[in-house]
């Protein structure tokens, strides 16, 4: 049991995703408690399982009384984005937003589909609205039967939004100024892509292996608001064995 525990943390699987699959899965009983005890044992005896967690430090953001960064023509508001959207009932509405290199040199264009928690990660060299639509449309045209709405916020790199509404026929969704947590799927997704691009990195050279490694290991871990499947199986309506994982 333990050589799965300790495979699946290599995994970047948290304590509880993996108390909550092995349970689901196998029927075994361990509590996440007890794992970060081995963990921490490991790491008494020079080991490096500890590695794997993922930092949770508090993230500090300006908020500002109005937008600074200028008005896109023609947005739709998310005040009128149908209401199914919110439910998370379906798997087709997705949520997009960009993650800044340092000293803004180079950027990652994320979307992140609600219900599934299916997870895209494209590059750009810099953030402009021609190089975040291309990286939009190249990510999303492979999934079109499975694109219904896109919700955005009112970064201006977002400004060909038209021309990416007719490259997908998808509807797109402007949420409001300084008002994050109606994108919160994304947000909350962004912080675990950073365990893979940490905020002191420049994203000017980031290769398509190190993008694949960190989707392939968002996509195809449990998570506790899925019941433990992972957004993979959620995304394709189809269930992966435990040992795909593990054999990876």
């Amino acid at each position: 049991m333990w050589t799965k525990v300790e495979l699946l943390l290599q995994m970047d699987w948290s304590p509880q995703q993996i108390s909550g699959r092995l349970m689901a899965e196998e029927g075994i009983r361990i509590s996440h408690e007890h794992i970060y005890q081995y963990i921490y044992a490991d790491k008494r005896a020079g080991g490096d399982l500890y590695r794997h967690l993922r930092c949770k430090k508090k993230r500090r953001k300006r908020y500002g009384s109005y937008d600074r960064r200028g008005v896109i023509r023609n947005r739709v508001s998310i005040d009128e984005r149908p209401e199914v959207v919110g439910e998370r009932s379906r798997v087709g509405d997705w949520e997009g937003d960009t993650v800044i290199g340092k000293n803004h040199k180079g950027a990652l264009v994320t979307l992140v589909e609600r219900k599934s928690l299916y997870t895209l990660i494209g590059a750009v060299a810099c953030k402009t609205a021609a190089a975040v639509g291309a990286a939009i449309v190249a990510g999303l045209t492979p999934h079109k039967d499975r694109v219904h709405t896109l919700t955005y916020d009112n970064g201006k790199e977002l400004a060909e939004h038209e021309q990416i509404a007719k490259a997908l026929g998808v509807d797109i969704y402007f949420a409001h100024p300084y008002s994050s947590w109606e994108r919160g799927v994304n947000e909350n997704t962004n912080g675990l892509i950073r365990q893979y691009f940490p905020k002191g990195r420049e994203l000017t050279a980031i290769s398509k292996e190190e993008i694949a490694h960190a989707t392939d290991r968002l996509n195809h871990r449990p998570r506790k608001t899925l019941g433990f499947r992972s957004p993979y199986e959620v995304f394709f309506s189809i269930k992966t064995p435990l040992t795909v994982a593990l054999g990876s």
